[in-house]
């Protein structure tokens, strides 16, 4: 014990608060990397709750219609490609472009609104969405030589052999949850 001033401090706990702070840190760290998830997972959640289910299963649809389109794209090479920033905006205008697209002709075909979906079912397709997303930014729009991502999320998200798991993902979900 050390007295300081009238007051005594007990230095043995120092070590037990420097391990919580860095964990607490480390904790906010995880967290807010996967808000990259997240965000995009309460956004989908958003709208199949509030707009309806038969636009939230078209804008899944449309994120896998829109793929195909894409990798098939014969013009990429008109894209600018550097900087990267403008690479990857063009890149992400085109694809973006093409889920509408694919939305505005599914939505014309998923029109029952009739589906339904529980709660729990909702957000799991939410979460796995907004992973395919992701995926989709490690693997294809190669967000990587714009923003570093999180350590915790490149273990779940950047192993070439886990892109075709989150691309299936949301797909599977809808065969089991969608009725």
């Amino acid at each position: 014990m050390r007295h300081t001033g009238g007051m005594e401090v007990l230095e043995t706990f120092a070590p037990v608060g420097t391990f919580i702070t860095s964990n607490v840190v480390s904790s906010w760290d995880v967290i807010s990397g996967f808000l990259i998830v997240i965000v995009p997972a309460l956004v989908l959640f958003y709208i199949g709750w509030y707009i309806g289910r038969g636009p939230f299963v078209a804008i899944l649809l449309a994120l896998y219609a829109a793929y195909a389109v894409y990798i098939v794209f014969p013009y990429t090479g008109i894209l600018p490609s550097a900087p990267p920033i403008t690479a990857l905006a063009a890149r992400l205008v085109l694809y973006l472009g093409l889920v509408v697209l694919f939305y505005i002709i599914l939505r014309r075909v998923v029109v029952s609104d009739f589906l339904y979906i529980g709660i729990l079912g909702l957000g799991l397709l939410s979460l796995l969405g907004a992973a395919f997303l992701v995926a989709l930014a490690y693997h294809v729009f190669t967000v990587t030589e714009v923003y570093q991502f999180n350590p915790a999320l490149n273990m779940v998200f950047a192993a070439k052999q886990y892109f075709f798991w989150w691309f299936l993902a949301p797909a599977v979900g809808l065969l089991f949850l969608a009725k």
